[in-house]
């Protein structure tokens, strides 16, 4: 994802915060460690004197005298052990603690960005920290069950709203459980305030958590992206029309909200063709039945759809209007 510089320095920033925090933190702990044994300061400094002697003897090529330094190294660092967790204290509290401990807070593996940087880029360049702030409130942990009905049948499908809405969510868990080897899609459909975005907030929540990059946007909002990108022509633009593309998972919400026209129609065939060709997720949610997305959208479109997306299909009153 490109970034201009002030962008790229701004989340460079946070990265080096979070590296000082983490060696402050350590060094903190380590001086509570010493202050409570006094033997702990002198085994580090044991340790390291023979650290020294140890890489001296790997230079001259003494391996008899190694073999004794690594012994002794060994026999202060099991004591060093034992004194920590006399004092209560888990051995890696003097371990530094990471918010991705798979770049160690530097932001890149083997000299490529991280899945952490990736998002983090795509938070600033779409400013998702309001989409953040809505999946405080909207994930699993705050679901309540006890919103939906379980008394009115729908004639459909022939479950209640409660039962339908039990299915949606154990599906929605099992999405995410195998989102890693299985990218697959999925069409909510429902009327209005029935729970189709708050699902698909529940699954952005998850998979946010677990390191992958997630894009949100209102079909509106996707379509004024593609119509940037063809009228434009700035590299910013550009830009975020290809991360459309690339992320881990795509969130298209309230689909037919927009102006339909051929060109938004065209438009969505391609963002959903291509995110198929390149192995992505998407995710779209509509008030629009299959039917009604036959005759809005194009054959094409419908066919995409109707082959690569699983249907949840959910019923029941706007919940919007409860309380």
């Amino acid at each position: 994802m490109a970034l201009t510089n002030s962008q790229f320095d701004s989340i460079r920033r946070e990265y080096d915060k979070r590296q000082f925090e983490s060696r402050h933190r350590v060094t903190d702990h380590i001086e509570e460690l010493y202050k409570r044994s006094p033997r702990i300061r002198e085994i580090d400094r044991s340790i390291a004197a023979l650290s020294v002697k140890q890489a001296q003897k790997l230079l001259d090529g003494d391996q008899s005298a190694l073999k004794s330094l690594r012994s002794s190294l060994r026999t202060l660092t099991q004591e060093k052990d034992s004194l920590i967790q006399s004092l209560g204290f888990d051995l890696d509290y003097i371990e530094p603690s990471y918010h991705c401990p798979d770049c160690k807070d530097t932001g890149y593996v083997n000299g490529k960005k991280c899945h952490c940087f990736t998002q983090a880029a795509i938070d600033l360049v779409y400013t998702q920290s309001n989409l953040k702030e809505v999946l405080k409130r909207e994930n699993f942990d705050t679901f309540d069950f006890h919103l939906f009905s379980d008394e009115v049948v729908d004639p459909v499908t022939n479950l209640t709203p409660h039962e339908s809405m039990q299915l949606a969510v154990d599906k929605c868990k099992y999405y995410v459980e195998h989102f890693s080897a299985q990218r697959r899609n999925l069409f909510f459909t429902g009327p209005t305030g029935v729970g189709k975005t708050f699902l698909s907030n529940c699954i952005a929540k998850e998979l946010l958590d677990h390191g992958f990059s997630v894009i949100y946007f209102t079909a509106t909002r996707l379509f004024d992206v593609f119509h940037n990108n063809a009228y434009n022509k700035s590299s910013e633009a550009s830009d975020t029309y290809q991360n459309i593309f690339n992320c881990d998972l795509l969130i298209i919400d309230d689909l037919g909200t927009e102006v339909s026209n051929a060109y938004t129609n065209s438009q969505l065939f391609t963002c959903i063709n291509e995110r198929l060709l390149r192995n992505n997720a998407t995710i779209i949610s509509s008030n629009y039945g299959i039917g009604e997305i036959s005759q809005v959208y194009s054959e094409r479109t419908f066919s995409r759809i109707m082959k690569s997306f699983d249907l949840i299909k959910l019923t029941g009153n706007d919940l919007r209007l409860i309380g």
